[in-house]
């Protein structure tokens, strides 16, 4: 069975397409909220005719931006009503019971990571998802979801840093060649890929103290995570699909 997953967030929207249990292909788009129901159709269609995918059996569809989740059950109702889809939101089958104070607050995205890193690595894990937001979400060794840390992410701090500095501006994201800089480009990298490695490690190591456990597993995915992760000491794996993968596990949930 051919599924099409859709993960959107604040920023960027990832597709990608299983076959089965194997991802063929995936692709890395800007969030537009301004981007109707067909505009939408329009380039999926042209993502999948790319890659010679004529079509899907399955959408399952993660989205936390409102103004496009509108959108997204319309392209869904218009352009996919012979599919099986599966949406993530209160109600959805996901397998993980969710301990917080109002579940409904939860993410979508921040529970199909749970979902999947419960599958593939058991708990207790953490998932560090270093988008828009760098998120940490704790699963324990029942692999229910008992909750999470939310910070700005490394994008988000660097926009604001050039906005509002007035001697500073808008800077490559990448590693600098050392800690301590020399010019003020590589000032602001240091602060942003050491600053944010120190943070990730910092709160995994409360949240693993926290759960008085000296197994965990800690997992990063994310956008920003490869600019981070050679820098950090407490990650474990990188699974950059593992919101995609995710989705398929709902989907064959809910199937």
């Amino acid at each position: 069975m051919s599924l099409l997953c859709l993960d959107v967030r604040n920023s960027q929207t990832v597709v990608g397409v299983f076959d089965g249990s194997r991802l063929v292909a995936s692709w890395r788009v800007a969030s537009v909220d301004t981007r109707t129901a067909d505009e939408w159709h329009l380039m999926i269609r042209g993502l999948l005719a790319e890659r010679d995918i004529a079509g899907v059996d399955a959408v399952a569809l993660s989205c936390t931006v409102p103004a496009i989740l509108h959108e997204m059950r319309t392209l869904l109702g218009r352009h996919y009503d012979d599919c099986t889809v599966s949406i993530v939101e209160p109600g959805t089958r996901t397998g993980v019971s969710i301990l917080m104070d109002n579940p409904r607050e939860v993410g979508a995205d921040r529970i199909v990571n749970a979902v999947a890193a419960g599958e593939l690595y058991g708990g207790p894990c953490i998932v560090v998802d270093l988008g828009t937001a760098t998120t940490f979400d704790v699963i324990d060794e029942r692999g229910r979801y008992v909750g999470g840390s939310i910070a700005a992410g490394v994008g988000i701090s660097l926009d604001a840093l050039a906005r509002r500095g007035a001697q500073l501006r808008s800077v490559e994201l990448t590693r600098p060649r050392g800690v301590i800089a020399k010019n003020t480009v590589e000032a602001i990298q240091s602060g942003m890929v050491f600053g944010f490695a120190g943070l990730v490690d910092g709160i995994v190591t409360r949240m693993a103290r926290a759960l008085d456990r000296d197994d965990v597993t800690v997992v990063a995915t994310g956008s920003h995570a490869d600019v981070v992760l050679g820098e950090c000491t407490t990650i474990t794996h990188h699974e950059p699909d593992l919101t995609l993968i995710g989705l398929r596990i709902v989907a064959a949930r809910n199937a």
